[in-house]
């Protein structure tokens, strides 16, 4: 029997209002009495997803995050880092100078802001999404102590799409790049993937890859499905990310997480 699951929470735990579902919600909680380790994955900060954390009974000194898309792993009541693994602002005004060559919009996310050289809607999406502030100021003005967790290059969905061929080599040897949404590109260490951080909160409470179910729908869901002993799809998913699958669930908006939940992870007590 599966002991932990992660969850992505866009497309995934969360319908198109951004809400969990009743029965997503009934289901964790029924997964946590069984004690069963419910562990949210996703490309937000820490700030943006403690709302969520705090609805479904996640914040305690023995339930973990994996944010920022694995280059965070932390406790949620103390926030003890498991792990992390963050930029530098070198490797910010590298991937500048490459967004400008391409001709895309770029924003870096800090562990509590989002800053960008220039202003535009999907930055302000990323702010209003996660409940950061946003700060538009030169690359060059960036402090060089201040704490670069991810680069993203956001813009228009034909346009990410039109730059991905065009990237060189070395930044591809370079970073982890993942599309997490059609205009949301994003670039981290190269050792961070969900994978990787679900791995580290498994290994800090002894439950081996075989034991843990992962559910996700976009690219950067990818590495932590293909860890997982039970790597699950949305219905709703990216093709490549059903194509890796073990198994297909239904759709963010048909309680997918639940039927996952429901079918792999509680145990029936069969009546006497």
């Amino acid at each position: 029997m599966y002991k932990l699951i992660g969850l992505d929470m866009d497309g995934t735990l969360l319908n198109k209002e951004k809400k969990v579902s009743k029965a997503n919600y009934e289901a964790i909680q029924q997964a946590k009495k069984q004690g069963k380790k419910v562990v949210i994955a996703t490309g937000r900060p820490l700030v943006g997803v403690k709302k969520f954390l705090e609805e479904l009974d996640l914040i305690s000194d023995e339930d973990y995050v994996v944010a920022f898309n694995g280059a965070l792993v932390q406790t949620t009541r103390s926030g003890k880092v498991i792990s992390k693994t963050i930029l530098s602002l070198d490797h910010y005004k590298e991937l500048y100078e490459l967004s400008k060559e391409l001709g895309v919009n770029i924003h870096a996310l800090t562990e509590s802001s989002v800053i960008t050289p220039k202003n535009n809607k999907y930055t302000d999406l990323e702010g209003s999404l996660n409940g950061i502030e946003v700060y538009e100021l030169p690359v060059e003005s960036v402090d060089k102590d201040e704490t670069i967790v991810k680069v993203m290059m956001i813009d228009e969905p034909e346009l990410i799409d039109e730059i991905i061929p065009k990237i060189p080599q070395n930044i591809k040897d370079k970073y982890t790049i993942v599309k997490s949404a059609p205009f949301f590109l994003e670039f981290l260490h190269k050792a961070v993937n969900k994978g990787a951080g679900i791995n580290a909160v498994a290994n800090e409470i002894g439950i081996n890859s075989d034991k843990v179910i992962c559910v996700g729908d976009a690219e950067n869901d990818l590495a932590m499905i293909e860890y997982a002993g039970l790597g699950v799809a949305m219905e709703n998913g990216f093709d490549q990310v059903k194509e890796i699958a073990d198994y297909i669930t239904l759709s963010n908006e048909e309680d997918g997480v639940a039927h996952v939940i429901n079918k792999f992870m509680i145990e029936k007590v069969e009546a006497v």
